[in-house]
């Protein structure tokens, strides 16, 4: 009898964060501190809800003399302390379920429940603590239309490949002071008002750190709501950091697998590697692409994200292709594609 293959080796660097944030836990713990499931909005279908959020130890929000929260900027974001492998309890309605996190505290996984289509609510606890109210959008059998949409340079203006850029608008910008790409707002609200029941999500490779600070900034300005798709920033077990081109890929051959009955509008931007994602997407699954809208950067954008992606070749006997510079400017491609009114 064959023996099973030898468990791959975490990478070293992945060993040291993981110390590093066990450190900080039991330091917490021995002021009195205790875990929070922060949960993020997920998705489900008939009969079952994904589930996504994660166990931190978090400092207590800071509130202005009015008692509103206080602005945030980005930094205070990422300084809360991941619980590794916590046992979270998911509750919905009176079934209750008992998940894992991650080595990074990462609550991503699926449960059985039988919710009605549309925006449903359940609770997450862990620790005997007070429950959090979380939400996921149930999609229905008879939806045939979805949107995904990146979030950095396509609805927020980040300029996210320059690493000092980058830093700035993650861990100092105020989100207040964060920029809506124009007209984009109004372009997802339409989507969504011409294809009711339309689930929207919203894929990055952002860090689920920043998942609260989107939240805010995407209501502020009157984004629809939408499932998050975010990633956990760090090393793996064979690798220094994660890839984000892996992690769009996966969660839209994922999406196909779910829904195959839905095809999907993809929103992105040629400051990355959207154009190579939706492409290779496209050839992979051609049923589930309604389209692909591609938001193109301003001259001044793409010099501070490092150029502009190389140009891709796509298919465009599948689904249509757009690009503009704006939500304005797609809308108006769109309905000549016949993808809105």
């Amino acid at each position: 009898m064959a023996s099973a293959p030898p468990a791959p080796r975490i990478h070293w660097f992945a060993r040291l964060e993981h110390r590093f944030h066990v450190w900080r836990e039991g330091r917490a713990r021995r002021r009195g501190r205790t875990p929070t499931v922060v949960p993020f909005p997920g998705y489900g279908g008939p009969g079952w809800v994904r589930v996504v959020g994660r166990v931190l130890i978090v400092p207590a929000p800071r509130r202005g003399k009015d008692g509103e929260l206080a602005s945030i900027r980005g930094w205070r974001s990422f300084v809360g302390i991941p619980v590794s492998f916590a046992t979270v309890t998911v509750r919905v309605g009176d079934v209750e379920h008992e998940v894992v996190a991650d080595r990074g505290g990462v609550v991503d996984t699926v449960i059985p429940a039988d919710l009605e289509p549309g925006w449903q609510t359940f609770h997450v606890s862990s620790e005997g603590q007070e429950p959090a109210e979380a939400t996921a959008f149930i999609v229905a059998e008879s939806t045939r239309f979805g949107v995904v949409s990146d979030v950095d340079d396509t609805v927020m203006v980040t300029a996210l490949p320059r690493p000092l850029i980058a830093f700035w608008n993650s861990f100092v910008l105020d989100e207040h002071a964060r920029i809506p790409v124009p007209g984009m707002s109004v372009l997802l609200d339409q989507l969504l008002r011409e294809h009711p029941g339309a689930p929207m999500v919203y894929l990055s490779t952002g860090a689920w750190n920043i998942a609260p600070t989107l939240r805010r900034f995407l209501g502020r300005h009157l984004f629809p709501a939408g499932s998050m798709l975010l990633t956990d920033w760090g090393p793996t077990h064979d690798r220094w950091f994660r890839s984000g081109r892996d992690h769009k890929l996966s969660n839209l051959r994922r999406l196909a697998t779910e829904f195959p009955q839905v095809k999907w509008l993809l929103i992105g931007d040629d400051g990355q590697h959207d154009e190579a994602i939706y492409s290779q997407f496209m050839d992979e699954h051609p049923d589930s692409v309604a389209g692909v809208a591609i938001r193109r950067l301003l001259p001044a954008e793409a010099v501070l994200a490092g150029g502009r992606a190389d140009k891709e070749e796509h298919a465009e006997h599948v689904a249509p292709w757009v690009s503009a510079e704006d939500g304005s400017r797609l809308r108006d491609l769109l309905g000549d594609a016949g993808i809105l009114d």
